[in-house]
């Protein structure tokens, strides 16, 4: 299973680019699936062979995902930046299933939900970077919430279908 690494943050205060540790102070390996594995090996060839073109203007090293045309760090909220572009590209291209409006942050958030749906607590907690699974129930209580009202729903269900 394709994996990455998540080992710092980075942020930009008074100007300036900050780079850190991350929350709980540790890396993280959190999987993906084959089709992201894929598009992020493509993108890490276009890097070399920006980093080809520009031989010894490369400033950079591999260590990022993303980088400038030159291999510098992109300012850290060029991603953020993007996503309303992002999404008013898709709303274009698929105007019948639009996605709503959305900061990058959100998609941790559906990401976490989502998974809360029928992966176990522990493994979202670790997938988030969560130290212990109480916070990530704290954090998304109403998921949790929503499901244990439906829970008395699919047990009664499971019942009917087994007096059949």
């Amino acid at each position: 299973m394709p994996q990455i690494r998540i080992t710092g943050t980075t942020a930009v205060i008074d100007g300036k680019r900050v780079e850190g540790t991350t929350k709980g102070g540790r890396s993280r390996v959190v999987s993906i699936d084959g089709e992201t594995a894929g598009f992020l090996r493509r993108h890490r060839e276009q890097q070399r062979a920006d980093r080809d073109k520009v031989e010894d203007g490369w400033k950079g090293a591999d260590d990022y995902v993303f980088t400038t045309g030159w291999g510098e760090p992109i300012h850290p909220d060029t991603v953020s930046a993007l996503m309303p572009k992002l999404i008013s590209a898709h709303n274009s291209a698929r105007p019948g299933s639009p996605l709503p409006h959305a900061r990058l942050h959100d998609l941790r958030h559906v990401h976490a939900t989502t998974l809360l749906a029928g992966v176990p607590v522990h493994v979202v907690a670790a997938r988030l970077g969560h130290a212990d699974p109480a916070i990530t129930l704290r954090v998304y209580a109403h998921v949790i919430h929503e499901q244990a009202a439906t829970a008395a729903d699919v047990f009664a269900h499971a019942v009917k279908e087994s007096d059949t």
